[in-house]
């Protein structure tokens, strides 16, 4: 059986975006938003996810996480509006 991790970006109640991996990125949403996720989210609920990225491994989806997490939230933003144009047939 082949596993997917995701690498994702959830944006939280306060604006700010929150960068994970998971197999399931809408079980970890339920997760954040039951209080069960980081704490960085717990305090800024609710969350909802802005963008989810396919890795073919856990290694490769935390190094692009470990990526995001570096980058400035309008980078971030631009990353996530970018995906949006995509997925909507605008870009």
């Amino acid at each position: 059986m082949i596993s997917v991790h995701y690498c994702y970006i959830v944006e939280c109640a306060d604006g700010s975006y929150y960068v994970g991996v998971a197999e399931d990125p809408q079980r970890r949403l339920e997760e954040h938003n039951a209080g069960k996720g980081a704490e960085w989210t717990a305090r800024r609920l609710p969350a909802v996810m802005v963008w989810q990225e396919p890795h073919p491994s856990l290694g490769s989806a935390r190094k692009r996480e470990n990526q995001l997490k570096r980058w400035s939230h309008k980078k971030k933003a631009a990353l996530i509006a970018g995906s949006l144009r995509l997925r909507s047939g605008q870009g």
